[in-house]
């Protein structure tokens, strides 16, 4: 645990992500690295020097799942939490019957976590997102758009005047899975059908075979994200061309 608040309050610091008097919340979705982030967050917000106020918000597509268990996790940590269901899950594949049914599940996701946030008087949401999760979006990016991208780890959304922090990404997922596993967090299993079966999975197992060829791989690619100075790309001149 030390040594993942150690990298969390490196990734709050390096990108300023909590300032005195935020109201955060976190999206708990019941998987691993959401559980771990409000653990995180929880006790990083016992010597924090910016004091703030921390929720946990579960957007419930629709799965019918269980969280009894992470309900009691919320209550032991004195961490206030609300769940909301919708009828996600029925839209995207009984309604819209969507063959990539990812892209649509997370948007309206993201939408009513962000509208019930800030309801509830948050002016951030944190979200659990972790290195592999930023070095998978940016191969994603490169294979399949042609484009260089990845997430950022504080976003500001105009639109509904909430901010997304992502204080995780300097953990690897190994460590996160090592976590989850030795303080047996009550971890939801995901219902949802598409599940395992997508491009990101893809990619996460494409990753970790790369990095038994080349060690170090992921980090290089992390670095590769904050590397200004040697960022070269190519510029058009002529911009009809």
């Amino acid at each position: 645990m030390q040594k993942l608040l150690s990298r969390f309050r490196k990734a709050v610091t390096d990108f300023n992500l909590i300032q005195s008097g935020d109201k955060i919340a976190v999206g708990l979705s019941g998987g691993k690295d959401s559980i771990t982030l409000l653990q995180l967050l929880a006790a990083y917000k016992r010597f924090s020097p910016e004091p703030f106020e921390l929720i946990a918000i579960t957007i419930d597509p629709g799965s019918g799942a269980n969280f009894n268990d992470m309900i009691e996790m919320c209550k032991d940590l004195n961490v206030p939490y609300y769940l909301f269901k919708t009828r996600i899950q029925e839209i995207v594949f009984d309604i819209r019957k969507e063959k990539n049914p990812c892209s649509l599940c997370a948007n309206l996701r993201r939408g009513s976590l962000n509208d019930h946030a800030k309801k509830l008087g948050c002016n951030k949401i944190a979200l659990g997102h972790h290195k592999n999760d930023a070095i998978e979006t940016l191969l994603l990016s490169m294979f399949y758009e042609g484009r260089i991208n990845t997430f950022l780890p504080k976003t500001y959304l105009d639109r509904s005047d909430i901010t997304i922090i992502r204080p995780m990404i300097y953990i690897d997922e190994q460590q996160v899975i090592t976590l989850a596993e030795k303080y047996k967090f009550p971890i939801v299993v995901s219902e949802c059908p598409a599940n395992g079966f997508t491009k990101r999975e893809y990619m996460k197992n494409l990753t970790y075979k790369l990095e038994e060829d080349i060690p170090g791989l992921k980090n290089n690619l992390l670095n590769s994200l904050s590397n200004t100075e040697q960022l070269n790309i190519w510029f058009k001149e002529n911009k009809e061309s």
